[in-house]
């Protein structure tokens, strides 16, 4: 296993949009733009991301709490990819993932998996896989 600390802030826009309302819930999504930085001693390596995501809220505690699961494909720039010893053999890469979470008032609280590579189209695509841990606010 990896030993990288990583670091990650980003913007959202959710849709205005229900689609497939029902009383169980709904599907909607977002689009995020982020900045990665993931640490392992002089294996520094930032990137960009941005990924349009889909969730299906579920109606649980009305409008003060629901939980949602997501999953959404998007690209990423790394400036290196080379990270330890994983080869990703392109800065420009994919970043696929699932997750659930749930939302309280105004706080997000959820938990991803995250994988990057470059589904096969140079090689060696070793890829990188992450579980993340997310605590958001939205204003």
């Amino acid at each position: 296993m990896d030993n990288i600390d990583i670091y990650r802030a980003g913007i959202l826009k959710q849709w205005d949009v229900k689609w497939f309302e029902t009383k169980v819930g709904y599907a909607n999504g977002y689009f995020e733009l982020s900045y990665n930085r993931w640490e392992n001693g002089g294996d520094d390596v930032n990137a960009v991301a941005l990924s349009p995501v889909f969730q299906y809220v579920f109606h649980a505690g009305g409008a003060i709490w629901y939980p949602y699961i997501e999953a959404g494909i998007g690209v990423a720039y790394l400036d290196d990819y080379m990270i330890n010893d994983r080869d990703l053999s392109s800065n420009f890469l994919f970043e696929d993932r699932v997750g659930v979470g749930v939302r309280i008032k105004n706080m997000d609280i959820s938990f991803r998996y995250m994988h990057y590579s470059n589904a096969g189209l140079k090689e060696p695509n070793n890829g990188i896989d992450i579980l993340i841990g997310t605590l958001a606010w939205y204003f």
